[in-house]
């Protein structure tokens, strides 16, 4: 079987053969999404490789997760000019089950394969058995999903929710939010919560407040600069740099908090993605959880649900492995 994290930066495929119900990993490998033309390029390169087309029996499955929306088992990536269809990779790669997953309804599936360790938490809470879950987290863009319990097991469902508006809580954020809408028409969470978000900010505080107009202004050519502002703010001490993380934490914060209220997620809120685990330090200082809990009324309730940050890379991998494998077992 093969399975893979389909994603705006990077696409991360991996064959597998499952023996006895235990997986047994064959050969990864990883390819940087914007190089290619189409998903279908990649699959090829993969499979024809000498590490998969010597060593790896044809596969009998496959599932990718797709960061984008899924219907009808066709996809459009958000962040790339990728049309996926399940049916047509099956008929040009001769692969009798292949499945598309959104890439956050698939991390919702690898909730259950993280061990502790992968897992660090910001609030205990009191988790209560087979209540509501979701899962989020911010990297190229902002994925959610919810993970419901059915049948003995929980479900995943996936959503759109990182276009959802995005609803300042304080003056500072009322003026990012009108210094925004001059460029955008809508300002969702994403345009916030992402790589390319916390650049937004960053340019924003440069000039937006005065207790900065004396430090040298820092100009950012590439758009999605996070990984130079984190850089910034923890091995420079850049004073906007460091603003920047905690007011993107707070804005995090609120956000999952949100999400907690909306589907009442008692059995945990689970922050995936590829900034969480680079800036954790930021998110443990406590402007995350404090925002979390600003929720008047009910902020006694949202200090009952636990609130963990997933630090494995490849969470959507894993889920995408254990729907290919279900998808082995159906044919069995």
């Amino acid at each position: 079987m093969i399975y893979g994290d389909i994603g705006g930066t990077k696409t991360l495929l991996q064959a597998a053969r499952l023996t006895n119900g235990a997986v047994q990993e064959l050969n990864t490998r990883r390819y940087q999404s914007s190089e290619y033309v189409r998903f279908s390029d990649i699959l090829s390169d993969f499979l024809n490789h000498p590490d998969i087309k010597n060593y790896a029996d044809k596969p009998e499955a496959a599932c990718f997760a797709v960061a984008g929306p899924v219907t009808g088992q066709r996809a459009s990536l958000t962040n790339l000019p990728w049309q996926i269809d399940a049916v047509e990779i099956a008929r040009t790669f001769a692969i009798p089950e292949v499945r598309l997953l959104n890439d956050f309804e698939a991390a919702a599936l690898g909730v259950d394969e993280l061990s502790p360790a992968d897992l660090i938490t910001l609030q205990e809470g009191r988790a209560q058995p087979e209540a509501t879950r979701v899962i989020l987290g911010a990297g190229t863009g902002m994925g959610v999903a919810w993970l419901v319990w059915q049948n003995g097991g929980y479900q995943p469902v996936s959503t759109e929710a990182g276009h959802i508006d995005f609803a300042p809580v304080n003056a500072l954020q009322l003026r990012l939010l009108k210094s925004l809408q001059k460029r955008y028409h809508h300002v969702s969470v994403e345009r916030l919560l992402s790589g390319s978000g916390l650049t937004q900010i960053f340019n924003f505080l440069q000039t937006d407040l005065a207790a900065f107009e004396n430090i040298a202004h820092t100009t950012l050519d590439d758009e999605d600069s996070g990984a130079v502002i984190t850089a910034l703010a923890y091995d420079q001490k850049h004073p906007v740099a460091i603003k920047s993380l905690e007011l993107f934490a707070e804005i995090y914060g609120a956000f999952s908090g949100n999400l907690a209220l909306a589907g009442l997620c008692r059995n945990g809120v689970f922050i995936a993605g590829g900034i969480a685990p680079k800036i954790l330090d930021t998110l443990q200082a406590g402007h995350f959880m404090r925002a979390f809990r600003d929720k008047g009324r009910f902020s006694a309730l949202l200090r009952e649900i636990p609130v963990k940050v997933i630090t494995h890379p490849a969470v959507s991998l894993l889920g995408a492995r254990r729907k290919a494998q279900q998808l082995l077992s159906l044919r069995d």
